[in-house]
Formats: C-alpha cells, sequence, structure tokens
C-alpha cells in the first residue's frame, strides 16, 4: 500500500512524499498519515474519498469547532490503530486538534493538527 503525505520544510516550502508499508508488509505510518491528510482536507474536496475531510473553512467563518467530523474521523480511522484519541486544544487561534495515536507496531504518537 501506498499514501502521500504532505511535509513543510524549515524554509516553508512544501513538498509530497511517498509513506508505504515496511518490508513486513506493515502500513501504520501509512495510517497515521492518511490520518493527518484527512484532518487537513476540506469536505467533499477529494473526488475520489468524498466522505472523508472537515469543513474547516466553515467553521472558521461561523466560529464553531468542527467536532463532529473530527469525532467521525476519529471513528472511521480507530480500526487502524491500537489505540486513538483525538482531542480538541483550547485557546487555539485556528481550530486544533491533539491527536494521541498507538500504532498497530507499538510506536506511540503525540501531536497537534490544525484543521
Amino acid at each position: 500500500m501506498r499514501t502521500w503525505g504532505r511535509v513543510t520544510d524549515a524554509n516553508g516550502s512544501k513538498r509530497w512524499v511517498v509513506v508505504e508499508q515496511d518490508d513486513d508488509g506493515d502500513f501504520s505510518y501509512g495510517w497515521l498519515t492518511t490520518l493527518i491528510q484527512t484532518l487537513k482536507l476540506g469536505l467533499g474536496e477529494s473526488p475520489f474519498y468524498a466522505q472523508y475531510g472537515i469543513p474547516a473553512q466553515q467553521s472558521i467563518v461561523t466560529q464553531v469547532y468542527p467536532d463532529y467530523y473530527v469525532n467521525m474521523t476519529q471513528q472511521q480511522f480507530a480500526g487502524y490503530f491500537a489505540s486513538l484519541s483525538i482531542s480538541k486544544v483550547d485557546g487555539a487561534v485556528n481550530p486544533t486538534y491533539e491527536i494521541q495515536a498507538i500504532l498497530l507496531n507499538g510506536v506511540t504518537y503525540r501531536g497537534q493538527i490544525a484543521v
């Protein structure tokens, strides 16, 4: 399997990198990358996966956090992780969520994602 993730370097330059399964067939990092990309995706933006994404622009305009859509995304991806928790970061200017995940290979990930 393969997925693509967008990476921003120290200069602010963005590029796409490929994430593939390892030699043992483990795609844990691919699912983590897909989860993060889904949280950054606009709802209906993907022509192939219209059910994925967050209406973040509408949330900023209405000043209502997209908690429902983040919760739905967490439910969609929960089966690919040993443990997955996505919670709202209070006090952030933009809608920001903290991901705490234990991948199926045992690796722990914790990071904040602005949607």
